[in-house]
């Protein structure tokens, strides 16, 4: 499955099939949460939060593709990412654009 940001695809005519998207919400263990809230005194990069938004972003980007090959799609084009805190470790990421075939 070919996924870009942009609303064309260079060299290819498309046909828009409609919108798919991909969501999870993701947190991470107690004892990851204590071990980085430490973190937040001291400064520093947040390692365990930048792996847990990497795996959601993943994740989240395989089930828009799944749902764009569901409908027959070649490609999704203008593919965006939004993530939300649902609570204090928790974040929702979803994934979205839109499915076009190859004409």
């Amino acid at each position: 499955m070919l996924i870009v940001t942009t609303d064309y695809i260079s060299g290819k005519e498309i046909e828009m099939i409609g919108m798919v998207k991909g969501s999870t919400i993701q947190s991470k263990h107690i004892g990851s949460d204590i071990t980085q809230s430490f973190k937040t005194i001291i400064g520093g990069e947040l390692k365990a939060y930048n792996e847990m938004m990497n795996n959601a972003r993943a994740l989240a980007t395989k089930r828009m593709c799944a749902e764009a090959e569901e409908l027959g799609a070649d490609a999704i084009v203008g593919v965006r990412y939004s993530s939300a805190a649902v609570m204090q470790g928790a974040a929702e990421i979803m994934a979205y654009g839109t499915a076009v075939k190859f004409r």
